[in-house]
C-alpha cells in the first residue's frame, strides 16, 4: 500500500505555491490530494476566483488517477487527437491544461497538487513551486 501525505505536509506544499503566488502578484486556489486524488488540504487565498476551488482540486485529481502533469494532456486532448473529449469523462474532473502535478515517493504516485487562479503559465509556475517543496521535503 503506498503511503498517504501527511497534513503537515500537505500544508507546508500549499504554503509553498502560496509563496510563489505572492511573489507574482496572483492570488490562487491551492489543493493537494492523495494517490486516489482525494482531498487532504486545499486553500483559497484571498481575492481568489471562486471557481478556482473546483478547478484546482479536479487538477489534482487528474494527476492523481492518470499520474501524470495535466498540461501533458493539452495536446492529446485536441479535436482530433486520441484523447479528444477527456475532459468531458470521469463526471467532468478532467483536466486538460497546466497546474497539476503529481508527487512521486521512490517511484510510486502518492498524491497530487492542484493549482488555479492564473493563466496556465501562473499555474504551473505556483505549483512547480509546491513539486519544490516536495522534491526538498523528500531528499
Amino acid at each position: 500500500m503506498v503511503e498517504s501525505i501527511p497534513l503537515e505536509t500537505a500544508v507546508s506544499l500549499i504554503e509553498a505555491a502560496e509563496e510563489r503566488a505572492e511573489e507574482i502578484d496572483n492570488p490562487m486556489v491551492v489543493c493537494v490530494a492523495n494517490s486516489e486524488g482525494n482531498l487532504i488540504a486545499q486553500h483559497r487565498m484571498d481575492g481568489a476566483w471562486l471557481a478556482s476551488v473546483n478547478i484546482s482540486k479536479n487538477k489534482a485529481y487528474t494527476s492523481a488517477a492518470l499520474d501524470m502533469p495535466t498540461h501533458a494532456l493539452a495536446e492529446p486532448s485536441e479535436p482530433g487527437n486520441s484523447l479528444y473529449g477527456l475532459d468531458t469523462r470521469d463526471e467532468g474532473r478532467m483536466v486538460v491544461f497546466g497546474g497539476g502535478y503529481p508527487l512521486e515517493r521512490d517511484g510510486e504516485v502518492v498524491g497530487a497538487i492542484g493549482v488555479s487562479g492564473g493563466e496556465v503559465s501562473q499555474d504551473r509556475d505556483v505549483a512547480e513551486a509546491g513539486v519544490a517543496r516536495w522534491d526538498e521535503l523528500n531528499e
